[in-house]
């Protein structure tokens, strides 16, 4: 689903990474310590396509154990798409925790 072409970028909730290197560094360190995915459900608030890029913004709602410790939380979180090769891959997401209104 991620793109093998450079430029490739996340700005996570937890770390962030740039270029191919980082971004397997990246998922290497989450899969090592996400588990058990009970619900993910994802409420996409905006997109468009403009020719081989698209973009979705959105909330992301989820429950999973991180470290052992179960948790439920939503991020607000952004993704850039471009088409290679016929199909839509990332190239950039952005996702940070989304703070309830005061």
């Amino acid at each position: 689903m991620w793109s093998s072409v450079e430029p490739v970028t996340v700005l996570g909730a937890w770390r962030k990474a740039s270029g191919q290197h980082e971004l397997d560094e990246l998922f290497t360190s989450l899969g090592a310590s996400f588990s058990d995915c009970t619900s993910c459900a994802v409420e996409v608030l905006s997109y468009d396509v403009v020719e081989d890029m698209a973009y979705t913004a959105g909330l992301e709602h989820t429950s999973v154990s991180v470290d052992g410790e179960a948790r439920t939380y939503t991020l607000r979180v952004t993704q850039v798409y471009r088409r290679e090769n016929g199909q839509w891959k990332l190239a950039h997401r952005h996702g940070d925790t989304l703070v309830p209104d005061v």
